[in-house]
């Protein structure tokens, strides 16, 4: 049996379906069951259980073989942030999965993930690779870089559904970006892939792109254009700083972007490619395709299945 934390989501709606797929009994645990009505299948159990509680986690770990945490804290509110869910969350996973004789844990990262990184969702994430490093579990980290999923909500759903759109800061940094139905793939690799247990699997997408590319892509596959505002840079570092007091979720998001628009973010995903030809990464010009032959009447931003050669 395959517990997943964190399957309701994009990443995990995909995993769990893969490997439901495939047979596997797969236990979804969450918060909140009313997220993971879409999941309903005979071989899809739901735990409900937060990951911060340590005996809701002993009992959805119970029978489990192998765990899936693709939990994460950034954008949530109140007490679900980076802290609380990635180091905190996956601590409690961690231990639980020891407890309870797990022989696999694999744990969804990030790319770049690292002690003295600028946003906070990196170096938590950093700790629990560290934790999990420490557990003497058989273990795998995935290492994926920014999710199309993600941004074609922010900055390309906009564009195609009123004709407009914001780009936080110059929009002239190369960034990564990688399709969460890829990042989907390697999971499953992992799973049925003994030889890939302590291994850390960087994962990205074909090509660095600027914002201002990741939109443009859109507006030549879609065929629809519109109108590009920016945020500056300096006001985006003063709100970063004045909402920090009131609303630190949202001043989080705030700095993460300054440092998405200021900060070294490529990747180079040609080894892995290399070393995993049966994962084709996935284009974002082929991402835009199935976003625009999806979106009727409203936008969405999954694409079609493919399954690994």
């Amino acid at each position: 049996m395959i517990l997943i934390a964190g399957g309701t989501g994009t990443l995990g709606t995909h995993v769990v379906r893969l490997l439901a797929a495939r047979g596997f009994h797969v236990r979804v645990l969450t918060r909140d069951s009313s997220r993971a009505q879409h999941l309903e299948d005979e071989l899809v159990e739901i735990a409900l259980g937060d990951v911060r509680d340590p005996d809701a986690v002993a009992r959805a770990m119970a029978g489990a073989d192998t765990v899936i945490s693709a939990i994460h804290g950034f954008g949530d509110a109140g007490d679900y942030n980076p802290r609380t869910v990635d180091y905190e969350g996956n601590t409690v996973l961690i231990q639980a999965a020891r407890a309870a004789g797990v022989q696999h844990f694999i744990l969804v990262s990030v790319q770049g993930a690292a002690a003295d990184h600028p946003i906070e969702l990196f170096r938590m994430k950093y700790l629990a690779e560290q934790e999990l490093n420490g557990s003497g579990i058989p273990w795998t980290i995935l290492r994926p870089t920014a999710f199309m999923e993600t941004w074609a909500d922010v900055v390309a759903k906009p564009l195609l559904e009123t004709g407009k759109t914001r780009l936080f800061g110059r929009g002239l940094n190369p960034i990564n970006f990688v399709s969460a139905w890829d990042v989907a793939r390697f999971i499953e690799m992992t799973v049925i892939d003994a030889s890939l247990r302590g291994k850390v699997l960087e994962v990205g997408g074909p090509k660095n792109l600027t914002m201002r590319e990741f939109v443009r892509t859109f507006e030549t596959v879609t065929g629809r254009t519109g109108a590009t505002r920016h945020v500056s840079l300096p006001l985006m570092r003063v709100m970063s700083i004045l909402m920090r007091p009131i609303k630190p979720a949202l001043a989080g998001q705030i700095q993460a972007a300054v440092v998405m628009d200021t900060r070294d973010m490529t990747a180079d995903e040609s080894a892995t490619s290399r070393t995993y030809p049966s994962i084709t990464p996935t284009s974002l010009e082929e991402f835009a395709r199935g976003v625009h032959a999806a979106a009727s009447p409203a936008v969405s931003t999954s694409i079609p299945r493919r399954r690994s050669a």
